[in-house]
C-alpha cells in the first residue's frame, strides 16, 4: 500500500486533526514505514498455529467481581452531567 497525500488528507479528516504541510512528509515516510512492516506479517507461515492460541496453558484467569458502592462518586459525576433524572442521564432521543 503506498501512502501519498490522499491517503494522509484522508486520515487527517477521518481523525479531526489538522496536520501542517511540514509534517506531512514525515508523517507519509512513518506510515510507509509502518505499512511496510506490516505487510512483511504476509510471509509468515501461520499455518500451523490456532487461531485462539495461548500461552496460559489454564486458560485466561478471571478475577471475581465485586460490587462497591460509593455514592459519593456517583453524585460528583452526575453533578456534572447536563440533564439527570433519577440517578440516570437524560439524553435525547435518537430513535423514533
Amino acid at each position: 500500500m503506498k501512502i501519498d497525500d490522499q491517503t494522509i488528507n484522508k486520515l487527517e479528516k477521518l481523525s479531526s486533526l489538522q496536520i501542517s504541510d511540514e509534517k506531512k512528509e514525515s508523517l507519509k515516510e512513518e506510515l510507509s514505514q509502518i505499512v511496510s512492516f506490516i505487510e512483511n506479517l504476509d510471509e509468515v507461515d501461520v499455518s500451523g498455529v490456532d487461531a485462539t492460541f495461548t500461552t496460559i496453558s489454564t486458560g485466561q484467569p478471571l478475577r471475581t467481581d465485586e460490587v462497591t458502592s460509593k455514592p459519593e462518586v456517583s453524585a460528583h459525576i452526575m453533578s456534572n452531567a447536563p440533564q439527570v433524572e433519577d440517578n440516570c442521564f437524560i439524553v435525547p432521543a435518537i430513535i423514533e
